[in-house]
C-alpha cells in the first residue's frame, strides 16, 4: 500500500436488527437498545436469542436472503453518495463469513458446490446493474473490514475510481448449530468485556461504504462523511478457531494500521472493539489493546456493538466502521449493551451504562475472526485527514 493516501467515505448504509436508517439506529444504540430477541430454530440450539433484520423474510432460501440484504444495502449506500451502480469506474467488494454456504444444497456428489461463497455476490452485482463483476472476500468475521481494506487499496493504486465495500451475513440454522456445538454461543446474554461474559449471540447484518479518492470526490461536490486513512492486518496462525493468547498478533494489526495512517496510539480517541463476548476472544483483545495503548496518558474510550446487533459475522467489520464514523461525528459512543461489571483487567475506559464522550478526530475499528484473521481500520473526521 501507498502509506498516507486516504480514501474519502462519501456514502454509507447499514441493515441491522435495530433498523436501517443511520440516524435512527444510532439513536437506538445511544439509548442502549438491543435487537436480540427470541428467534425459534428448527433444531435445538444453545440459545434462541438472535437479532434479525425485521423486514427480511426469514423463510426465504439463505442465498436469496443474503443477496437481497446485500443488494438493498449497497443501493442505499450508493444513494447516500449520489452515485449510480453502473458507473464505469465503480468496483464492488463484497465480504462474508460463510454467507449461505453452510445451508446450501450440496451437489450430486454430496459436496458443496464450488463458488457458493461468491454466487450471491455475483447475483447481487448483476441485480444492481454494476459495470464490473464483484470482488469477494471470505475471511470469517474480519471479512467486512477486509473488504474495506481491499477497497482502500483499489483507490490508492488507481485500479478503481470508486469502491463500494463492506459485508453481509444472514442468520442461518447451520451457523446457529455450529456455534452451539463449538460452545461459543452464549447460554445467557452477550456481555462483551463483562466479568460474566460467556459467549456470543448471532444476527443478520449488512454494512457498506462508498470510498473515493478525496480530490475526485471534491470535484464532483460529494459530501464527505469521513476518511479511511489506514488499514492493517495480521494472522494468529494459532488454530482454526482459538486466537493466539498473548494479544501480540492483535497488537500487530493495530500497529500496522496506525503506521499506514501516519498516526500514533496517543492520537486515537475511540476504539470500536470486536467485543464478541466469548471469554477467550475478549481476553485476547483486551491484552492486545493494552499492549498498544497501555502507556498512553489519555487512552481512547472503547465501545462495542454486538450486544445490540448480535454478532453478524462477515458484516460486523463494516457495521463497526460505520459506527466509528458516526461516533466521531457525534462525539459520543453508545454504552456496551450487557456490560454491568467490567472485567477487572480491562486496560482502557469502557462505555458502560450511558454514552461516553469522544474527545478527538481519530478512531479505530478492530475485528478478530476465526482462523486468526485480525484487521484494524483507522477512520477520521473529514477535516482532519
Amino acid at each position: 500500500m501507498v502509506a498516507g493516501a486516504p480514501a474519502a467515505v462519501t456514502g454509507m448504509a447499514w441493515a441491522t436488527g435495530l433498523g436501517t436508517g443511520l440516524a435512527e439506529v444510532w439513536e437506538r444504540l445511544l439509548a442502549g437498545d438491543s435487537a436480540l430477541r427470541p428467534t425459534p430454530a428448527p433444531f435445538p440450539v444453545r440459545n434462541e436469542l438472535a437479532a434479525t433484520v425485521p423486514d427480511l423474510p426469514a423463510d426465504t432460501e439463505p442465498r436469496k436472503r443474503q443477496q437481497a440484504l446485500a443488494t438493498r444495502t449497497v443501493a442505499d449506500a450508493l444513494a447516500d453518495a449520489g452515485l449510480p451502480a453502473d458507473r464505469p469506474g465503480l468496483r464492488l467488494v463484497f465480504g462474508t463469513s460463510y454467507g449461505p454456504h453452510l445451508d446450501s444444497e450440496p451437489g450430486p456428489d454430496g459436496r458443496f458446490q464450488p463458488g457458493s461463497l461468491h454466487r450471491w455476490a455475483a447475483d447481487a452485482a448483476a441485480e444492481l446493474g454494476a459495470a464490473h463483476p464483484p470482488i469477494s472476500v471470505a475471511t470469517a468475521c474480519s471479512a467486512g473490514a477486509d473488504s474495506m481494506m481491499v477497497g482502500l487499496e483499489l483507490i490508492r493504486s488507481g485500479q478503481a475510481e470508486i469502491a463500494v465495500c463492506g459485508g453481509a451475513d444472514v442468520l442461518t440454522t447451520g451457523k446457529r448449530l455450529g456455534h452451539s456445538r463449538l460452545g461459543t454461543l452464549s447460554p445467557t446474554l452477550l456481555r462483551a468485556f463483562d466479568a460474566g461474559h460467556d459467549g456470543t449471540l448471532l444476527g443478520d447484518g449488512a454494512g457498506f461504504v462508498v470510498l473515493e479518492e478525496p480530490a475526485a470526490a471534491a470535484r464532483r461536490g460529494a459530501r464527505v462523511r469521513g476518511l479511511l486513512t489506514g488499514a492493517g492486518s495480521s494472522n494468529d496462525a494459532a488454530g482454526l478457531t482459538a486466537p493466539e493468547a498473548t494479544g501480540t498478533v492483535v497488537a500487530a494489526a493495530v500497529g500496522r494500521a496506525l503506521a499506514d495512517a501516519g498516526r500514533t496510539p496517543a492520537e486515537v480517541a475511540v476504539v470500536n472493539a470486536h467485543g464478541s463476548g466469548t471469554p477467550l476472544n475478549d481476553e485476547v483483545e483486551a491484552r492486545g489493546l493494552g499492549l498498544v495503548f497501555g502507556a498512553v496518558a489519555a487512552p481512547p474510550v472503547v465501545f462495542a456493538t454486538k450486544g445490540a446487533f448480535g454478532h453478524s459475522l462477515g458484516a460486523t467489520g463494516a457495521l463497526e466502521a460505520i459506527a466509528v464514523l458516526l461516533a466521531l461525528d457525534d462525539r459520543r459512543v453508545p454504552p456496551v449493551v450487557g456490560l454491568r461489571a467490567p472485567a477487572a483487567d480491562f486496560p482502557l475506559p469502557l462505555a458502560a451504562g450511558v454514552p461516553a464522550l469522544v474527545t478527538g478526530p481519530v478512531g479505530l475499528s478492530l475485528t478478530l475472526g476465526f482462523g486468526g484473521f485480525n484487521t484494524c481500520l483507522v477512520l477520521e473526521e473529514a477535516g482532519d485527514g
